[in-house]
């Protein structure tokens, strides 16, 4: 009886092995025969994300060809909206003319948020008189009209120096949302700025003058924290001067310069199965890439939201309104509401 129960063991743990190995087969013939290139393009903030997630799916994928490209957040929407790539980064949601835009170019999206960023003010290391600065500070250094051209203008105890000034370029998302924060309508930014859309750039600017301030992407901060210090900054609701910590960014306290990141999907791409897996990929895993990267991760409720559209395949922005005017409220309001307003 025992050599007989024996003989059984020994034939089942055969068939487990047989359906192991031809499920194992099955899987990597799938990987092989997925091949492809898929064309990303925009926000230099965005992109260490994706990239992550691009460099994580080649080694599941090697047949398939990501590309992704810095041009800006808005850069990457002029090729966007005209159907030239497949994901486009972005790290503001698209405004009101690029969604005409890509009506009426017949190009429907759908819009994906993967992580939350806290736009970074950093000065050179060697500055020891700056412990925090308020948006109006901000403003003074960085309008056109503003009051503060030394670091004296600001406080007579401070250097009298020459404010040296450094901003992403005009096509870049992260200017967009530092214009929209603090810029005050009929506003202008000063002409004498130093801009790039490389933001490495710019961490080399601020790196090599003391007298010298900028502003990007959190995660730049964190990859350059010997090189930076990051300025605190008043919350104008609370007073209190906070940096852009992960835990101030998710709980709001970083305020006003938290803000969303997105990838925007080109709907007829999802249509190649190399653009729909990787696109599954990215939200299946988007938590450990955002992390990975230095920024935080997008709410569960918000990422559920997310799935949700792509596995319905919901086209459209929740940030443009049925009056083409753009959604007002945070992250989580906008999308509590999932008031999509679709490119048909």
């Amino acid at each position: 009886m025992k050599v007989r129960i024996l003989q059984v063991m020994w034939v089942v743990c055969l068939l487990f092995l047989t359906v192991f190995l031809l499920h194992a087969d099955d899987v990597q013939a799938q990987t092989s025969a997925l091949r492809g290139k898929i064309v990303v393009d925009g926000s230099s903030t965005v992109y260490p994300v994706t990239e992550a997630a691009a460099a994580a799916f080649r080694k599941d994928y090697p047949n398939v060809d990501v590309t992704v490209a810095i041009s800006g957040t808005g850069g990457g929407f002029k090729r966007f909206v005209t159907g030239e790539t497949d994901l486009s980064d972005a790290s503001r949601p698209i405004t009101p003319k690029e969604f005409q835009a890509a009506k009426e170019n017949g190009v429907q999206f759908i819009e994906l948020p993967v992580a939350l960023d806290g736009l970074s003010v950093v000065i050179n290391p060697q500055n020891d008189w700056v412990d925090q600065l308020t948006i109006e500070h901000l403003q003074a250094i960085y309008l056109e009209d503003g009051s503060a051209r030394k670091w004296s203008d600001l406080n007579p105890d401070w250097p009298d120096q020459a404010i040296k000034v450094y901003s992403p370029g005009t096509d870049s998302g992260t200017f967009d949302y530092f214009k929209e924060v603090v810029v005050p309508k009929g506003k202008s930014f000063r002409p004498d700025m130093s801009t790039s859309e490389d933001d490495n750039v710019l961490v080399t600017g601020v790196a090599g003058d003391r007298y010298s301030i900028g502003y990007f992407g959190a995660s730049y901060y964190y990859e350059n924290e010997s090189k930076l210090k990051a300025v605190p900054i008043v919350n104008p609701s609370t007073g209190k001067a906070v940096l852009p910590a992960p835990e101030h960014v998710i709980n709001g306290d970083y305020a006003p310069l938290s803000r969303p990141l997105f990838i925007y999907v080109n709907y007829n791409s999802l249509r190649r199965p190399e653009v729909r897996r990787f696109v599954e990929f990215y939200l299946e895993h988007d938590t450990k890439f955002a992390t990975q990267v230095q920024y935080v991760a997008v709410p569960e409720d918000v990422g559920a939201h997310a799935e949700a559209f792509l596995k319905q395949r919901l086209t459209g922005s929740t940030y443009v309104t049925k009056a083409m005017a753009k959604s007002e409220g945070g992250l989580r309001s906008v999308y509590k509401q999932a008031n999509l307003l679709d490119t048909k």
